[in-house]
């Protein structure tokens, strides 16, 4: 199943993917069909037909061709699905509250809205006066309600829902208050609980969503790049930690997907360590784990650095977590139970006796959000979906000493899995 990174072609005036399969057979080719916004075909050609297309398309040049009208606009077909599931559910509408989700089903991008779908019928979002115009240019195929009442108030006095209707909420976004308010509000309609209501939805990426992981991952590469060519000794980690904000914000994010984490020689050790006024010091291994975010998406890449020579444990412990890492990547596949993949890894660094000095899950879903469905977890025994782009990133801790933790992002396609991630994973010494 594993796949060397993917090229794109022009070939007869259309974006051609080839993936060249790591197996030795020969490469496999979809092309693009913009009317339906997905991947068709699927056929081998020769080396030497490949080699008659000429030079790969740039990532840049990619992006830019397959950001077509029916590329960036699913919002139709996301509402139909989400449509698709009240009606499965038996209910009458979906209210969804969580931004992100808002904005994966209609583009709304601000901080204040709803958006209610109607099964069988249209999809309505509601905000206030300060998105008006906001609103007016984001949202696609949702009705726009602006008011300055509290949103279910309005939606009340609208009579956007009638009597007796069942309507699913997103009950891991809800709070119990602020459910009790809704229901206080709007009394005439059965509140029904729906975890996880659209995470199955949300985790299967688009190639739009993917294009915009992958340009938001290069940018992070890049600053790695950046930073790796500095004297790393002496400075601290929050001086490090400021140099990767700022490059990021630099080089195009909009912001960053998290607060980077710059952790030296024992603070190493923390998985989620905080970057310190520590200074970097001869044989420390930093864990440098961050990510920018570029049209919403983000990207999330752990490297694990040398400043100077690491000494002997360090490379064994570096190695351990390389080859855990190497494994897990190579078996990823849609379809494999969360768990089995998780089990992979650890298996790797259990043989090399770190067994209970890898503490944390081998990876998570990655998009909208840093940390979405699914987890890939010893926890977790679901069947990780096609198409969700997910971590992949073992680690070994040990107390006061030192950590590793090595992370790529990939996305899990039906043919193979493709890596987002392309920075070397060598021990890089600064």
């Amino acid at each position: 199943m594993a796949y060397v990174p993917l090229r794109y072609y022009l070939h007869e005036g259309n974006v051609t993917r080839v993936a060249r399969r790591a197996t030795g057979k020969k490469p496999l080719t979809h092309v693009w069909d913009p009317e339906s916004a997905s991947w068709v075909g699927g056929y081998s050609l020769s080396p030497q037909e490949l080699s008659m297309w000429g030079e790969a398309l740039s990532e840049e040049d990619v992006i830019e061709r397959l950001s077509t009208k029916a590329l960036r606009d699913e919002s139709d077909q996301r509402i139909g699905r989400i449509r698709a599931l009240v009606e499965e559910r038996e209910a009458d509408a979906a209210l969804l509250s969580s931004l992100p989700d808002v904005r994966w089903a209609c583009g709304f991008t601000g901080s204040s809205g709803l958006l209610l779908v109607h099964a069988g019928g249209e999809a309505d979002f509601l905000t206030d006066g300060r998105y008006r115009e906001q609103a007016a240019r984001e949202v696609s195929n949702a009705e726009v309600h602006v008011t300055r009442r509290d949103l279910v108030e309005y939606m009340d006095s609208q009579y956007l829902l009638r009597k007796g209707e069942r309507v699913l909420f997103q009950s891991d976004d809800v709070t119990i208050a602020r459910l009790e308010e809704w229901q206080d509000q709007l009394e005439r309609v059965e509140w029904v609980a729906a975890k996880g209501l659209v995470r199955e939805l949300v985790a299967m990426k688009d190639e739009y969503e993917i294009s915009k992981m992958r340009a938001a991952q290069r940018l992070t590469e890049d600053v790695f790049k950046s930073i790796s060519s500095l004297v790393w000794r002496g400075l601290t980690e929050r001086e490090l930690a400021a140099e990767i904000v700022h490059q990021h914000l630099r080089e195009g994010a909009e912001r960053m997907a998290f607060e980077p984490i710059v952790a030296g020689g024992p603070n190493g050790a923390l998985p989620h360590a905080c970057s310190t006024g520590r200074r970097l010091q001869q044989g420390d291994l930093v864990v440098v784990d961050m990510g920018g975010v570029v049209d919403g998406y983000a990207s999330d890449m752990t490297r694990t650095v040398a400043v100077g020579e690491p000494g002997e444990e360090a490379r064994v412990v570096y190695d351990v977590v390389r080859r855990a890492q190497e494994a897990a990547l190579e078996a990823a596949r849609p379809g494999m139970a969360s768990d089995a993949l998780d089990a992979v890894a650890r298996e790797v660094i259990e043989e090399a006796g770190y067994g209970n000095e890898f503490p944390h899950s081998l990876g998570h879903g990655l998009g909208l959000r840093t940390h979405e469905w699914p987890s890939v977890s010893y926890r977790r025994e679901y069947e990780l979906p096609a198409q969700s782009v997910v971590t992949i990133e073992p680690g070994v801790y040990l107390p006061n000493r030192l950590g590793v933790r090595i992370e790529d992002t990939v996305v899990l396609r039906e043919e193979g899995v493709e890596n987002l991630t392309q920075a070397p994973k060598d021990l890089v010494v600064c």
